[in-house]
């Protein structure tokens, strides 16, 4: 373990801090640019997609910050999480409830801070997580001196890319083309396409503006929905590519800028002498 870390070190890569000593923690997190922890769900994604795909994809992006030149200690993924109401019903989805997953994720990320790692990367795969460590996040860093990043895979390409890779037909959505070539990019024996028919989603709000829409079952639907024979192994591959690569520019930008302040309140204003 000493040449392992010896080598991190000096060239830089990813850690698992399952791996390593107690007794090397405080030199580990003293040299660690920062950590990084992988989110997910465990979620029927069709049947084309195995139950673990936002796991896959957490993962995999997270392994993808060894080649970005930083030293990084990577923790076990966090693979359980709330999931949406479009979702549960079907078998295999395993869901926990909101404020479960936010204080769940409140420990985890205090845990980390706390074990001497202020800046922490949350890599995640999971549309709802966004809101739950975004929660989370916000509670941790009022308690202790912290950078909490949080990078959603799945917005490191846009939609503007996916046109281009997919074509003019819808790619992006819960299951649809676009994630399952994500899936193809990192385990294409994972991906048994030839079971799932296309699904084409409804149609988007006629608006520019942004909005979050959550419904219990926007039809057509079947836990997924999409283009499904959009998807190919070399598209995914190139998916990876983009998306990794972004990771590591925004993972460099964060590393660069200086850490914050301790958290506390400043003291009031004190009024001048002489005034009423």
């Amino acid at each position: 373990m000493d040449e392992l870390i010896e080598a991190w070190q000096a060239d830089g890569g990813l850690l698992p801090v399952s791996r390593l000593p107690g007794h090397e923690l405080a030199r580990v997190a003293a040299a660690a640019d920062f950590a990084v922890l992988p989110v997910g769900a465990v979620e029927w994604h069709g049947p084309h997609l195995p139950f673990g795909t936002d796991l896959i994809l957490a993962e995999g992006f997270a392994r993808e910050v060894d080649g970005a030149g930083l030293r990084a200690v990577s923790f076990p993924a966090v693979p359980y999480a709330a999931c949406p109401g479009q979702t549960r019903p079907w078998p295999g989805t395993v869901a926990v409830r909101p404020e479960v997953a936010v204080g769940y994720l409140c420990d985890v990320l205090d845990g980390i801070v706390a074990a001497g790692f202020p800046r922490v990367l949350v890599v995640n795969g999971h549309d709802a997580n966004m809101s739950t460590v975004r929660a989370a996040m916000e509670w941790v860093s009022g308690r202790q001196r912290a950078s909490l990043m949080l990078v959603n895979w799945f917005q490191l390409v846009d939609a503007r890319e996916t046109t281009e890779l997919f074509g003019e037909l819808p790619s992006r959505g819960h299951g649809g083309a676009y994630e399952t070539s994500a899936v193809l990019g990192f385990d294409a024996e994972a991906v048994h396409l030839g079971v799932a028919p296309d699904l084409p989603p409804r149609p988007k709000l006629p608006t520019t503006h942004p909005y979050v829409l959550v419904e219990s079952r926007p039809e057509p639907w079947q836990g997924w929905s999409g283009h499904v024979s959009l998807a190919t192994e070399p598209v995914g591959r190139r998916v990876r590519e983009l998306a990794a690569a972004r990771l590591g520019e925004v993972a460099r930008a964060w590393v660069a800028a200086p850490l914050p302040g301790p958290p506390g309140a400043d003291p009031a204003p004190q009024p001048h002498e002489g005034n009423a």
